[in-house]
């Protein structure tokens, strides 16, 4: 974006060194010109909105006080750290975020030695920041690690694990919660602010290290004192669990007034030991409409600010979502002990209908992937049928609770596992590359592949009926425009049908690569399978395509490695058969970020590329 008299403090700022050269008195300016930037640009271009339009002060206070890059700062997660982009050399790029080419939508490390962490998962700063932490004290590098979580993070279990270590550790550490999911509370006020600077100050701080000092000597009398400081403490602020763990809990204090929150953290810098800075911010803070709707406001492709987010008109084909959510009202309304369940993906995962017309059957578990998992198969132990809504890419979250709580007890959970393939712009951290590779290792799993909507709809109802863990992968997005039959049909567990008849050669598409395979395979007169099974596998029609054809190839939006693909090498190699094998699938690498459209041109799983890597084969082989 290019200077303008717009932010004429901002646009002096390339990186927080110049930041650190300004007056204390001119940070309001900065952080009301750094707002308007954020939505300016961002409103061009698409990308997070609401979570960064709440952290800009917060971001703005870090970067002033702290030494960066040589003081760590972990952002959690990534959403909220546009601001912090802009200050660290990005500014003039953020047009181009999540854009093919452009910024990656989250802290990167090799974006920028300012984001010393990558992340798109959430939860996982404070056990990064500790971790820095522990190679500062080693290293003897004299560095302060700070980590920013968000309040929807705080869910998973992991962060209290980092904290659990932390505290037991007395490391030198400063976690910020960034609670920007409740409105300011009566306790964020003066008095709250007063409080907060009290405790973080040096004359408090002081007297309560030697006055541990001294009554811990009298161990009686000691536990007296820290029940009264406990109790003080607890008539304002909601510190107990924090102070638990080992942390120095200050707060809360509104992360919109930058006097208190200079103040506190100035403090906070000068103490030792683990401590733990309780922020509250609004998410959408000074765009009335985010403020309003913040859910709506999260991520958002390119609007008008004057007149917000206008409606789209919805597409005629329904996305793999809407199919699964249609699906799964229809099914409560037949099975009565059918309970649905998600790690806070309720709109992604097309759960809005259910949960309105099923609310005691609907359960959100927030950012929590592990419990999820475990939930269910707790549910399924006593006769529910839980359905588990979950992305590709947060299933990998739980994957030691589907081995070992589903799988080992071969529990009846369904997994609609969305976002299976690459996504687009969130990029490598949220691509669904790998479920079939570390699904199909598992026992007596029964893992789907739809090759379009109606198909999805059939292989929900058929693993739904499945006594056992079963699982149905399917895309972000619409698919080919199949109608979607009303009725629900029992799809025949293992079997795959032949989509078209054909010599030579056979293509075996797993999933919605089915249509590029039709096309191959009229180009070379294959046969053309739709083999819907990952697992099992139908070992006759593989069997018979061994003897008729010199050539099988596989194809799969998941990496070769481990894929579907591979379980038809391993059937066939069992077997002894003689044939010319080629798996086409996601390559062995990261697929940057862009639309998927411009991924699957990268990762080379396109029409195009499918026919090129059918000549290769039949020109490398000596094909007559």
């Amino acid at each position: 974006m290019k200077k303008n008299n717009k932010y004429p403090l901002l646009d002096k700022i390339e990186n927080p060194s110049d930041l650190r050269e300004l007056p204390e008195s001119s940070l309001h300016q900065v952080a009301d010109e750094l707002r308007k930037f954020l939505i300016d640009s961002v409103s061009a271009s698409g990308g997070h909105f609401a979570a960064g339009l709440g952290s800009v002060e917060l971001s703005v206070a870090l970067h002033y006080l702290f030494n960066t890059p040589h003081d760590r700062l972990v952002w959690d997660v990534g959403h909220q750290a546009y601001p912090h982009k802009i200050l660290t050399e990005r500014k003039n790029d953020l047009g181009s975020i999540r854009k093919l080419g452009g910024l990656a939508p989250f802290p990167k490390r090799d974006e920028s030695i300012y984001d010393t962490f990558g992340v798109g998962h959430s939860s996982t700063s404070i056990s990064a920041a500790l971790g820095m932490a522990i190679g500062s004290k080693i290293g003897n590098t004299d560095r302060h690690c700070v980590a920013i979580i968000g309040d929807g993070a705080m869910t998973a279990g992991v962060a209290f694990e980092a904290l659990n270590h932390a505290g037991a550790l007395e490391a030198d550490m400063l976690v910020i919660l960034n609670d920007n999911d409740m409105s300011i509370s009566p306790n964020v006020g003066a008095l709250s602010n007063r409080f907060a600077q009290i405790l973080s100050g040096k004359i408090y701080t002081s007297l309560r290290a030697g006055s541990k000092k001294v009554l811990s000597q009298m161990p009686s009398v000691w536990e007296l004192a820290r029940r009264a400081e406990e109790h003080v403490k607890g008539l304002i602020v909601p510190g107990t669990l924090f102070e638990e763990f080992g942390f120095n809990y200050i707060g809360p204090i509104d992360g919109h007034d930058l006097p208190t929150l200079l103040a506190t953290l100035k403090n906070l810098k000068k103490l030792k030991g683990p401590q733990f800075l309780h922020v509250i911010t609004k998410k959408g803070k000074g765009y009335d409409k985010a403020e309003e709707d913040p859910v709506k406001y999260h991520g958002v492709s390119a609007f008008d600010p004057e007149q917000g987010i206008v409606k789209e008109v919805s597409q005629s084909d329904p996305t793999y979502s809407a199919v699964f959510g249609d699906w799964l009202c229809d099914m409560a309304t037949e099975a009565k002990n059918l309970v649905a369940l998600t790690p806070a993906m309720r709109e992604g995962s097309g759960l809005v209908k259910f949960e309105k017309e099923f609310p005691e059957r609907y359960f959100d578990v927030a950012i929590a992937e592990q419990h999820c998992v475990n939930v269910a198969a707790g549910m399924a132990c006593e006769g529910l049928k839980p359905v588990v809504a979950i992305y590709s890419t947060f299933l990998q979250r739980g994957y030691d609770q589907v081995v070992h709580d589903v799988v080992n007890q071969k529990l009846p959970v369904l997994f609609a596992i969305d976002r299976a393939g690459l996504v687009g712009a969130d990029g490598p951290t949220h691509n669904g590359s790998y479920d079939i590779s570390f699904l199909r290792c598992l026992p007596e799993i029964v893992i789907m592949a739809p090759s379009d909507e109606n198909e999805c709809r059939q292989m929900l109802y058929t693993g739904f009926l499945v006594d056992g863990p079963a699982a149905v992968r399917y895309p972000r997005g619409s698919g080919p425009g199949v109608k979607v039959e009303k009725n629900m049909t029992a799809i025949p567990i293992g079997k795959a049908e032949v989509r078209r008849p054909g010599k030579r050669g056979a293509i075996l598409s797993f999933g919605t690569t089915l249509e590029m395979c039709l096309a191959a395979g009229e180009k070379y007169d294959f046969h053309v399978i739709n083999m819907r099974f990952v697992k099992p596998l139908d070992e006759q029609i593989i069997d018979k395509l061994v003897e008729d054809c010199d050539l099988i190839i596989t194809v799969e939006e998941n990496v070769v490695e481990g894929g579907a693909g591979s379980a038809v090498n391993e059937l066939i190699a069992k077997r002894g058969g003689k044939v010319v094998l080629g798996n086409y699938g996601l390559p062995d690498r990261l697929i940057p970020h862009g639309s998927r459209e411009d991924m699957l041109r990268d990762a080379g799983l396109t029409e195009q590329g499918l026919i090129e890597f059918i000549s290769e084969k039949l020109s490398t082989e000596s094909f007559s």
